[in-house]
């Protein structure tokens, strides 16, 4: 298939990346600042390149305050039985009709592993998608790792707060425990080292395991042990609970306000 992405920024990059070695896709850019591409994806700079060719399938990977502006250009290098996939956060299926019209739409919340094939992708299509391009957007998310397909497009603003902002979340929590180890002792080589591939191999062993992560947690914490220490600590007051519950509503409430 023919494949246009507008827009290659970070998340655009870290799919096109992907995409371009696990995909028999022809894969077209349209990015003005990009210095390099990977091997055999083409590169243009401006969409009079483009001349009168047409696309399956159509990226829109810029910032959504430019859709606006740039999306209705693109219309005409549609295929008929095209489709649109946006990854624009909080974007919506009925704006995006509003500037090309009534067409076969995919919404992709993806989140930044995708960039190692370790992402977490939220999907929401239109009722204009048939089955064949809902397979092909779900190939291309599975690509870059595992796939939520959602009924709604509510239901992909909340996988929008818990996948699509989680790695911000990690990465803070990786940062402040990090930054412990340090205040602890360690080198920040070290105390990089040590928490991140505590994390690492906890998170794998989680996704290998039949077991619930409290199950898990129980299973490393012994009575009166250094690990029941340091998740009183943690857990004081169900703080952290409170914490997370208002983290991922925050960002959900924002998501909702950005339809």
């Amino acid at each position: 298939m023919s494949l246009l992405m507008i827009g290659c920024g970070k998340m655009g990059g870290s799919l096109l990346a992907r995409w371009a070695t696990s995909t028999n896709h022809t894969i077209t850019i349209i990015n003005p600042s990009l210095v390099k591409a990977p091997q055999n994806v083409i590169v243009r700079q401006a969409i009079e390149e483009l001349a009168d060719q047409r696309f399956d399938i159509i990226v829109i990977a810029i910032k959504p305050q430019l859709i606006e502006k740039i999306l209705p250009s693109y219309r005409r290098h549609l295929a008929d039985s095209g489709c649109i996939i946006s990854i624009a956060a909080g974007y919506s299926v009925s704006s995006i009709e509003q500037l090309i019209g009534e067409q076969a739409i995919v919404r992709v919340m993806p989140n930044l592993p995708a960039k190692i094939g370790r992402g977490v992708s939220g999907l929401f299509a239109n009722s204009r998608c048939s089955a064949a391009q809902i397979e092909n957007a779900v190939a291309l998310t599975n690509a870059v790792g595992f796939t939520h397909i959602t009924t709604s497009e509510d239901e992909l603003d909340r996988v929008t707060a818990v996948a699509g902002s989680g790695p911000g979340y990690a990465f803070e929590i990786a940062r402040c425990w990090i930054e412990s180890a340090i205040k602890l002792g360690f080198s920040p080589q070290t105390a990089r080292e040590l928490v991140l591939n505590t994390l690492s191999g906890s998170m794998e062993l989680a996704l290998t395991s039949k077991e619930d992560a409290e199950t898990l947690r129980n299973s490393v914490t012994s009575k009166n042990g250094t690990t029941a220490a340091g998740l009183s600590a943690l857990m004081q007051d169900e703080q952290l609970a409170s914490l997370f519950d208002s983290t991922v509503l925050s960002a959900y409430q924002r998501a909702v306000a950005l339809r």
